[in-house]
């Protein structure tokens, strides 16, 4: 069974793997309320974390067209934004975000969805300053919460980031989204057993997405039940998207035979 100590010490490798998925959760959505969580169009109910590359691709060139044609439609922008963001092109995403949030100066929408963009760049300060200019505290919004204190935990400042998960279930009790990223929280310092309370409440939620079910099996495999960290990868999901996952599920994993030597680097590292 791992330790906490040892699950901290892995966490340091793949905090950013681990965060890339919650933060992704928490913004999606704040664009329209009619898409889900990294959705392609309003016409569609497939969610980007079920398309194959293929998809991805074929989604990408005919948003990328259309965002050509129209560079300041919202709409638009935020979905193309999206989907780079999902096939690795994050530096792409954030000059799409950027230019439109130089259009939309104001929009909590835009300043939200440019927020992620910036935080999935890698600039989290500036992504901070983003969301915070969107919130309004006369009218709070529960995804702005949910996104600045992913950021937060980025950054290693937990106890804030945990007060705004709470804040944010506050206004949105028992949504999914929150509840995922508020045990992704608890994952980066290696409380596995509080993370996987808040990941179990948060699949079984209406509209808990695979994405939530997806950070519950790494969480479950953490703790060393591969099998059941497996069966949970594979749920709800096409043979090719849950072999993809699967693959990185066991590549999340396999750092378990390094562990022993962080260890004894913290060690020596300590004396």
């Amino acid at each position: 069974m791992l330790t906490n100590r040892d699950a901290n010490a892995t966490g340091r490798r793949w905090r950013h793997a681990a965060l890339a998925v919650a933060l992704a959760a928490s913004v999606a959505g704040c664009a329209n309320s009619r898409m889900t969580t990294g959705s392609i169009d309003r016409g569609s109910s497939r969610p980007v974390a079920q398309m194959s590359s293929q998809e991805l691709q074929q989604a990408a060139i005919s948003l990328g067209h259309a965002f050509t044609k129209a560079p300041t439609d919202k709409g638009v922008a935020i979905r193309y934004a999206n989907v780079l963001q999902m096939t690795g092109k994050s530096d792409q995403s954030l000059a799409v975000m950027r230019k439109l949030a130089i259009a939309h100066p104001k929009d909590r929408s835009v300043l939200a969805a440019y927020g992620k963009a910036l935080a999935a760049a890698g600039e989290f300060e500036t992504a901070l300053d983003a969301i915070r200019r969107a919130q309004t505290p006369e009218y709070p919004d529960w995804k702005l919460f949910s996104a600045e204190a992913a950021i937060l935990d980025q950054l290693g400042n937990s106890a804030e980031a945990r007060s705004l998960y709470r804040k944010a279930l506050d206004l949105k009790p028992d949504e999914p989204s929150i509840l995922s990223n508020l045990g992704m929280s608890y994952v980066l310092e290696g409380d596995l057993r509080t993370a996987e309370t808040y990941l179990r409440k948060a699949a079984v939620a209406p509209g808990a997405d695979s994405r939530v079910r997806q950070n519950l099996a790494l969480v479950v495999g953490l703790q060393g039940r591969f099998d059941e960290a497996e069966k949970l990868a594979r749920q709800e999901l096409a043979p090719n998207q849950a072999e993809a996952n699967v693959a990185y599920l066991r590549s999340m994993l396999a750092q378990q035979n390094a562990w022993s030597e962080i260890k004894k680097e913290d060690k020596k590292a300590a004396n």
